[in-house]
């Protein structure tokens, strides 16, 4: 079938990252705007005279040697001679991170960095920023009865090219194929950008660079409470916090308005919370429920945002008869029976600790505590946190569970921090764990609705505002040291 595209515009060689980043820009807004003309004309019932196509802008770099650059870096560099590629989409709201990108690649490698256009086509639902129906309802004349399904006129999502193969090491590439250059393609990015919205009620756009995930809606309701305040109070390091439907609450010193949009009637899956800072470099947090299955759905969606670490605060049982109501575990390890990432990333990989988030969470347990050294142990453990996808453990086999946990040197069990530190590690996003011991089954403790109650009043306080504390101290890091090697395998992306 005859294709209707726009008139391509040539592949371009730039040695200068915000010139590249442009033209990424001009492609992309002028292809997605294409795509949109053509769509509501067809939902207003003009008829299409050919298939219509527009493609997504791309990024190159060729080499013929390896870059010679600190061996300390974890990214900013291909991984040997060729050529590198990848598509890129919204340039508009990634235009911080391809900026810091690319220019890691014109200083390493010291070759231009090629922009142009891809034959990867743009899916149609994927020109706008939100929900294509919503779009498509506004125009008017509606849809005609007669008229061919959308796919045969316009590109739509393929799942089979959305996978996640380069994250996985899975890529078969054909002969003479560009490799990778980062670890997701545009239209797995888009896709994810569009599950972020369904599933926590606010636009990629407020995303922070640090992400907490919790399983209690009280953290949330702390946050809430928390972000409010520092609003009013004129913070200085933040500018805005944003709700669930888009209510911003911005920052008393800026002098607007003090909240716009009305809250939403019905809350989504995993509702988001921003407390937003210049070039993102606030905080998210989100309520992402209970179970497993949550917390890797979130974290597929989240990974495409590249942040800079997520932290999981939440609840978990205290598996050790020493342990009270209302200490914390911080993970070093995780035994991994939650089975969600089973095929992705088999049990036998390793999931590490990161130095620099461990060490950060430990001393904000300190400082907020106001315990140093070895009293700190008086209220933390440090060890094993074991996931589980049966939120009815403690009603199987008893002394084969008890078995299974002594033998792991578990002291923590819940359902979601493997999950979150697992894909952390897949995708190379930093990530820790802070639990709170909120029952100790083993021991007769069990979490009654009473005792509940009067636990989270007392400790989800402290629990937060050690989270908060400790990404303070990532904050103050330079990215480098948080985006470690270990993160990072035999053949890595440049991108990071």
């Amino acid at each position: 079938m005859k294709l209707l595209s726009p008139e391509r515009i040539p592949t371009e060689a730039l040695t200068d990252a915000k010139a590249a980043v442009a033209r990424l820009e001009e492609i992309y807004s002028r292809n997605t705007a294409f795509l949109r003309e053509h769509f509501e004309a067809f939902v207003a019932g003009r008829p299409l005279a050919a298939r219509v196509r527009a493609t997504y802008p791309f990024v190159r770099i060729t080499t013929d040697t390896y870059a010679r650059v600190d061996s300390r870096l974890s990214y900013g560099f291909v991984s040997g001679p060729g050529t590198h590629e990848t598509t890129v989409t919204r340039p508009d709201l990634f235009r911080d991170y391809f900026t810091e990108q690319i220019e890691l690649l014109l200083n390493n490698h010291r070759v231009p960095v090629e922009i142009g256009e891809s034959s990867e086509p743009i899916p149609v639902h994927f020109a706008y920023s939100s929900d294509i129906g919503i779009a498509a309802s506004q125009v008017s004349g509606g849809p005609q009865t007669a008229a061919p399904p959308l796919r045969d006129l316009f590109d739509t999502p393929d799942l089979a090219t959305m996978d996640d193969a380069i994250a996985d090491g899975t890529l078969q590439l054909p002969p003479g194929a560009p490799a990778p250059l980062a670890m997701f393609r545009a239209a797995r990015v888009d896709y994810s950008l569009h599950r972020l919205f369904h599933y926590t009620g606010t636009d990629p756009e407020h995303f922070q660079n640090f992400v907490i995930f919790t399983n209690y809606q009280f953290y949330v309701d702390a946050f809430v409470r928390l972000c409010r305040e520092r609003m009013a109070a004129g913070d200085p390091d933040y500018d805005a916090f944003v709700e669930p439907g888009h209510v911003i609450t911005h920052n008393a010193r800026l002098g607007m308005a003090a909240a716009t949009a009305a809250p939403l009637q019905r809350m989504p899956q995993m509702p988001a919370y921003h407390l937003a800072a210049p070039r993102s470099r606030g905080i998210t947090m989100i309520n992402i429920g209970t179970g497993p299955s949550n917390a890797r759905n979130i974290t597929d969606h989240v990974a495409v945002l590249r942040p800079h670490a997520w932290l999981m605060l939440g609840h978990c049982a205290g598996l050790r008869n020493t342990q009270k109501l209302g200490d914390y575990v911080l993970a070093h390890g995780y035994v991994r029976e939650d089975h969600v990432l089973d095929e992705e990333l088999p049990l036998w990989v390793p999931i590490p600790a990161l130095a620099e988030i461990q060490i950060a969470l430990e001393q904000a347990v300190g400082e907020v505590a106001g315990l140093a050294g070895y009293e700190r142990k008086r209220v933390m453990r440090t060890g094993t946190v074991a996931s589980v996808d049966n939120r009815n453990w403690e009603l199987g086999n008893h002394a084969a569970v008890i078995r299974r946990l002594s033998l792991s040197r578990a002291v923590g069990l819940d359902m979601e921090s493997a999950a979150i530190a697992a894909n952390g590690f897949r995708f190379r996003v930093p990530y820790g764990t802070l639990l709170c011991v909120s029952d100790k089954p083993l021991h007769g403790e069990i979490k009654l609705a009473g005792m509940a109650a009067e636990f989270y009043r007392q400790r989800v306080s402290q629990h937060l505002t050690i989270g908060l504390r400790a990404i303070e101290k990532l904050k103050s890091q330079e990215w480098e040291r948080l985006h470690s090697r270990k993160l990072r395998s035999f053949a890595e992306v440049a991108f990071q």
